[in-house]
């Protein structure tokens, strides 16, 4: 993952680009793995690897940018520098690695499907490559001797066990494979170091290495429903467009094209309907679209998950700040309101252990989502959306939800006016509370009294509108 300075004027080009040529997918096994999903609402994302063991940013620290968002606390030289991170596989020991206690967290929790990163850009495979040694089950990993060691194999079928949609997050660029980032040169950004021009062969090697590693990702580890392709600036150089320059990383003057229709056709001939998500080239294998850390301001017309993190953190990082329950329930609320997905991401520790502030979170959610999960699951949008502290869903069944988003250091109020109520109603309900509200018609919103079983409720209050 990575932090963009520009990242409001990213989002409004990326909206406005990708509203403009997105492509719906004509494999009808494809459309409805992604209604399926898109019904899902709230899944769960998971960072982790090497990175995770001194607790540092993931990945980047050893792109050679000078970015500020890229910090290298070490007073090594750039080439010790990456020569220590990519010895870190030699401590890689998760001792504590259970993931049916992940799966058992996030469904209680109301998630429903699961991104894993199986590897990131940094090239260290969580899973039992063939294409490398650089991978979580080579003799040179103190955990390679696990009976758990083949990590990917053991979280997707934690996950599947609980009946989550199965996602495979899959870096693009590999910083440690030879045929990205050639040994022969330096390696001055997050782009391979040759000229693909003039070693066309050395390319090819690559994408086969790439096409190699996701057959087995698509071969080996049982039903795949997600392919989450990061790293968008391998791509073909026609698609670089004003998002792409937004970034503000150096655009080389060579394609990096992979060859995504050939990944694509053998891909969803061993996953029959997969998903595919080649995050920010828009077009045939961008599926829906995935804002990084942002919400819309409104709905949009194309299928959409936000991915965001639970800390600041994509990874493990001591003593990071959390964000809290309410503010996870109402980002819920916000992003379900204008009709996408959300994606929460959360850094395992090097021990395999969820820190306990996530579990704690996790566990308060859960308590929201056990009363509330109808005003969330497959619903849709509907005008006004949301307006001041009230958002609205809809049931396909034509139930309406107004969700009252209750300020995190406020009690609940006993007086209610829900505003701009899309219709009036017949009947409300308050889910979580069995007595019967007293309401009446203002305008064109509604009054609600509010009974005394409301104060042990939380983070919102979800109103049923019959």
């Amino acid at each position: 993952m990575k932090k963009i300075a520009a990242l409001t004027y990213f989002l409004f080009i990326s909206f406005l680009t990708f509203a403009q040529i997105y492509q719906p997918p004509t494999d009808t096994k494809v459309a409805a793995k992604l209604s399926q999903w898109g019904d899902k609402k709230f899944g769960l994302f998971m960072h982790w690897g090497i990175y995770s063991i001194p607790g540092i940013v993931e990945s980047w620290s050893i792109n050679s940018e000078d970015a500020s968002w890229i910090p290298r606390d070490s007073t090594l030289n750039y080439e010790a520098y990456k020569k220590w991170y990519f010895d870190l596989n030699k401590q890689f020991n998760p001792v504590k690695f259970d993931p049916t206690i992940w799966a058992n967290y996030a469904k209680k929790a109301g998630m429903q499907y699961v991104v894993f990163t199986a590897k990131h850009h940094d090239g260290f495979a969580l899973f039992d490559t063939k294409q490398s040694e650089y991978k979580v089950t080579n003799a040179a990993v103190p955990f390679s001797s696990n009976p758990k060691a083949n990590i990917v194999k053991e979280v997707f079928s934690a996950f599947r066990n609980e009946g989550f949609m199965i996602g495979a997050y899959f870096s693009k660029p590999d910083w440690h494979s030879e045929y990205y980032w050639w040994p022969r040169y330096a390696t001055p950004d997050r782009n391979n170091n040759y000229d693909i021009r003039l070693h066309p062969q050395r390319w090819q090697q690559f994408k086969q290495f790439t096409y190699n590693q996701i057959n087995e990702l698509m071969s080996d580890y049982g039903a795949v429903d997600i392919l989450w392709l990061d790293g968008g600036w391998v791509r073909p150089k026609a698609t670089v467009n004003e998002e792409v320059l937004s970034w503000g990383a150096p655009i080389p003057a060579w394609d990096q094209d992979i060859d995504m229709p050939k990944i694509a056709k053998m891909a969803r001939a061993k996953q029959p309907g997969l998903i595919m998500v080649d995050r920010t080239v828009h077009g045939e294998y961008e599926n829906y679209q995935t804002p990084e850390q942002k919400i819309p301001e409104r709905p949009l017309s194309y299928p959409w998950e936000t991915c965001m993190t639970m800390g600041n953190a994509w990874g493990y990082v001591p003593n990071d700040t959390y964000k809290s329950t309410n503010t996870l329930i109402h980002l819920l609320i916000d992003i379900v309101a204008k009709g996408g997905n959300f994606l929460l991401d959360v850094g395992p520790k090097p021990d395999g252990t969820f820190p306990d502030v996530v579990l704690q979170r996790l566990t308060e959610v859960a308590l929201w989502m056990d009363i509330n999960k109808e005003a969330i699951y497959a619903t849709e949008p509907i005008a006004p959306y949301k307006t001041a502290n009230v958002c609205f869903t809809k049931s396909k069944n034509g139930n309406m939800y107004a969700l009252y988003l209750v300020d995190e250091n406020s009690e609940v109020p006993v007086r209610i006016i829900l505003k701009s109520v899309p219709k009036m109603p017949k009947r409300i309900s308050l889910l979580g509370v069995k007595s019967v509200l007293k309401w009446k018609q203002v305008g064109n919103g509604v009054e609600i009294i509010l009974p005394k079983e409301v104060m042990g409720l939380k983070h919102a209050l979800v109103f049923k509108i019959n």
